[in-house]
């Protein structure tokens, strides 16, 4: 059973840092890229990292590029992601999800887990 979970927002003063997990279950066989997006309500849902259990390799946008770092214990079947310099605009519910095709934090993805709100205080 394909399962996702994403925790460890919270409210965080600009300038701060958190981290952000998300645990997997169920993709026992081939390859799995876990994607990070997020959301602000009445806005549109942005990809913003991604990581490949193969190779490890990395994918961010620009705009997150160099304060968001994403990493993976395969053995406890998480993800992370590491925000630092954090910004008010960065304010949105997280998400994590799975897809076993091409990945790109502008791909597909079939999985999708729960959200976790990051909230920025000025």
């Amino acid at each position: 059973d394909v399962q996702l979970q994403a925790s460890g927002g919270g409210l965080v003063q600009a300038g701060g840092s958190l981290r952000l997990s998300c645990t997997f279950s169920g993709f026992t066989f081939g390859d799995l890229c876990i994607g990070w997006f997020r959301q602000v309500p009445g806005k549109e849902r942005e990809g913003v990292s991604c990581i490949r259990r193969s190779d490890r390799s990395t994918d961010y946008i620009d705009s997150v590029m160099g304060r968001f770092t994403i990493t993976a214990d395969y053995a406890k079947n998480t993800v992370y992601l590491q925000i630092d310099s954090l910004k008010p605009e960065d304010t949105a519910v997280y998400y994590c999800a799975a897809t076993q095709d091409y990945c790109s934090v502008y791909g597909e993805y079939n999985y999708w887990g729960q959200g976790t709100l990051v909230t920025v205080s000025s």
